[in-house]
């Protein structure tokens, strides 16, 4: 593959040539880090949006009515969907895609599901890489939609610019938020569903466990109502995450997020490159030999 026609195509914005480049961080092909070198320069631009939460509370939904208002407004938008990996093909299951089809034919939003792989935080180092190529074809705001599996879904704060926890009024979502740790990564929460019996309970509950929240940044967590299938409160949701934005540039904290991401980013690539070079054929060997023996040898793994 000619890599300096790809990027050619990926900063022209060409769907085809950023959904190829996208492949080719997937499945970790050898011309990967040259394709990644390359768009390198383009970066720096895009606001970067995590929303997160149990499944079944209309992350998709909510994502849906948030890009329509933004493509309103004239903005360039990538969604990047993280679902389970399928135990048969290694893809992505649950098909984000599909929920989202009205805005796949628009020409300024790119829509991509990929498989989690095992990240053990609901974003894998391919997803992160996959926002470099969609922020290279100039898209001004990458949403990612995370995997819904309670305290796996820390890494996403690492990923984003503005983390959005989104929780449902009828199974003691709150409760369930401060146990699992979502808490501590929330910039903003939304209780989604919120004309069921239970809401109003669900974001006093939430507002006092914020109220008593160690403020680090001085950013109290706002908690928005919304009903995604109405449409409802999306709006509000809309504003305060341009109210958050501002809040975080103003004090410094966006360009250390920007800095931190790429600090770990390294760390990732080293930890990966390591694990390649472990295990060779002749290490997984002995360790499937060791597998054979482990009811009758007496050792530790």
């Amino acid at each position: 593959m000619d890599i300096e026609l790809l990027v050619k195509g990926i900063i022209s914005g060409e769907k085809i040539a950023i959904a190829k480049a996208i492949t080719i961080v997937e499945n970790d092909k050898p011309e990967k880090m040259d394709l990644l070198k390359k768009i390198y320069p383009e970066m720096g631009h895009t606001y970067r949006i995590g929303i997160t939460g149990p499944p079944g509370a209309g992350k998709s939904t909510i994502i849906l009515q948030l890009t329509r208002i933004l493509l309103k407004e004239g903005y360039k938008i990538g969604i990047i969907a993280v679902d389970p990996t399928s135990p048969f093909s290694g893809g992505a299951v649950l098909g984000d895609r599909v929920r989202m089809s009205e805005l796949i034919k628009d020409d300024n939003v790119f829509i991509r599901s990929m498989a989690s792989r095992g990240s053990k935080g609901g974003l894998s180092l391919s997803a992160s890489e996959a926002s470099d190529i969609l922020e290279a074809g100039k898209k001004d705001i990458i949403i990612f939609e995370t995997l819904g599996v309670g305290q796996a879904e820390l890494d996403v704060k690492s990923v984003a610019d503005t983390t959005i926890v989104v929780l449902v009024p009828e199974s003691g979502d709150s409760i369930q938020a401060m146990k699992a740790g979502l808490m501590e990564i929330a910039d903003i929460f939304v209780v989604n569903k919120s004309d069921r019996e239970g809401a109003d309970r669900t974001v006093r509950e939430l507002e006092l466990i914020i109220s008593l929240r160690n403020k680090m940044s001085g950013w109290e967590s706002p908690v928005v109502k919304t009903s995604a299938l109405k449409g409802n409160g999306i709006v509000e949701l809309h504003s305060m995450i341009q109210k958050h934005k501002k809040f975080i540039d103003d004090k410094g904290i966006l360009d250390f997020k920007r800095k931190e991401r790429m600090t770990n980013r390294v760390k990732e690539i080293v930890e990966e490159k390591f694990k390649t070079l472990f295990w060779t054929e002749k290490r997984l060997k002995i360790l499937n030999e060791f597998h054979d023996k482990i009811d009758v040898i007496d050792i530790s793994p």
